[in-house]
């Protein structure tokens, strides 16, 4: 197994146990134990977990943009919502919208009205939020679970298949070499479909993630008509992504 791949089975493990020892990891990987170590000092120079005694925990439940099976409580609320209010005036009614896994498309999500849309989405939580909404047309591509979210050769071939007209896109960080960043590449595969289908691709992520950056490029900044965040991003910041040609939204 190359160090990519034993770096994403690591977090999966992580997301689904937020604690693991280093002997569990080198039995499930097999490779040693100083092989994990050196793993788990590199996952703790990115951000993605922390190292304790004989093992590791996960930096923050909702670091990576899937969310917990327990609840779906995140942190930055206040910055999620900010950003969820601004992303609706790109919203209209009769769009076909897709809304990418995450808290802060969720938040979206709570605060679409009910009206003529057709959303394409393979976070469970939004469409647990929205399968009330009897004006919203809901579209679940297939795939496997994955926590909270749908994944698989299946969900991407049917999300390249679809017309979307604009896509509303989370990441794990948000780049100005590296781009947007997540940590597994099956969800990256998705995002990518995701952006290849769409006529209009746009950045969701709170200031937080600026300057970040996870295990795989799913893609560059220029890919996105726009980057919605909120109004605590640093100016200076800003400026940097604008002068890189980046449109940056905080209200």
């Amino acid at each position: 197994m190359n160090p990519l791949r034993r770096y994403e089975t690591i977090m999966e493990i992580l997301l689904a146990q937020k604690e693991v020892t280093v002997n569990e990891l080198s039995e499930r990987l097999d490779v040693t134990g100083k092989t994990i170590r050196e793993d788990l000092a590199k996952l703790e120079e990115k951000g993605l977990l922390v190292r304790i005694h004989g093992g590791a925990m996960l930096a923050q439940s909702d670091q990576l943009g899937i969310l917990s099976t327990k609840e779906p409580i995140v942190k930055h609320a206040d910055q999620k919502s900010e950003i969820a209010t601004i992303a609706l005036r790109y919203i209209q009614p009769g769009d076909i919208i897709a809304l990418d896994g995450g808290s802060t498309t969720l938040e979206i999500a709570r605060r679409l009205d009910n009206q003529p849309l057709t959303v394409v989405t393979n976070d469970l939580y939004i469409i647990s939020e929205l399968v009330h909404k009897e004006e919203i047309r809901l579209v679940v591509p297939g795939g496997y679970r994955t926590r909270n979210m749908l994944a698989g050769p299946e969900a991407v071939a049917y999300v390249n298949s679809l017309n979307i007209q604009k896509s509303f896109i989370s990441a794990t960080g948000v780049h100005l070499q590296h781009g947007f960043t997540i940590y597994t590449s099956d969800h990256a595969d998705y995002k990518r479909a995701l952006i290849a289908s769409s006529a209009t691709v746009y950045g969701v992520a709170d200031h937080y993630k600026f300057g970040q950056c996870a295990l795989r490029t799913f893609a560059s900044l220029s890919e996105v008509a726009m980057i919605i965040t909120d109004s605590n991003l640093p100016a200076e910041t800003a400026k940097q992504y604008r002068d890189a040609g980046i449109q940056i939204v905080t209200h």
